[in-house]
């Protein structure tokens, strides 16, 4: 059983994460892509975003960002945030703490100063770690989830998915990765057109 969206009991049971922004204007919504950057999946999304004008964080993955520094540049340059996603993409339930800790710092080593915003992989964090860290970094989760990444639905159905969850002020998950990059290329224009259309804009975390 697959969720698309988060449940809003999750929300109150975990108050430390950043869910959806109930603060945000009428028709805002906050895409975030998660696992870059890449040559070969990040500058599409830059141009399919500013096609749209829209903004978005972006979660990195510390050893991509070692890898591709000039590609964390094109998305600083186009006005985007980014996010801490640890250094090499740990789950955090597999993962003691001294090592999770350090591969979070390592990571922050590589983005520019005053980066806070941190989303774990896999959306898995021990109680412990979360304790750590929700003292330095917003802890950021989301409550719609593409599923881009899983190349068992067909890229209709992920984008069917998504326009049937998105609400006023939701925190949407994408990957710019190679996994969801065959749905990625076909749901994220084609989602935007749809959102435009209906009024919606979107902003950065």
């Amino acid at each position: 059983m697959r969720f698309f969206y988060t449940p809003r009991w999750l929300h109150y049971l975990q108050p430390d994460y950043v869910w959806r922004r109930q603060d945000a204007p009428p028709r805002t919504l906050f895409l975030t892509f998660d696992d870059g950057p890449i040559p070969e999946v990040t500058p599409f999304v830059l141009d399919t975003l500013a096609q749209y004008n829209a903004k978005a964080t972006f979660f990195c993955v510390g050893d991509n960002v070692r890898k591709h520094p000039d590609i964390l540049q094109q998305v600083l340059a186009q006005g985007h945030s980014i996010g801490n996603h640890t250094y090499n993409h740990l789950n955090g339930w597999k993962t003691d703490n001294e090592t999770y800790l350090a591969n979070v710092e390592s990571c922050t080593a590589c983005l520019p100063e005053g980066t806070t915003m941190f989303r774990p992989p896999y959306g898995k964090l021990k109680r412990s770690q979360r304790n750590a860290l929700k003292g330095k970094y917003k802890l950021i989760m989301w409550n719609l989830l593409t599923y881009d990444f899983d190349n068992t639905f067909p890229p209709a159905h992920c984008l069917y998915q998504t326009k049937r969850y998105t609400k006023e002020g939701a925190i949407i998950v994408f990957h710019d990765s190679l996994k969801a990059e065959r749905n990625l290329r076909y749901v994220l224009p084609l989602y935007l057109e749809w959102a435009t259309h209906n009024g919606y804009t979107f902003e950065k975390l």
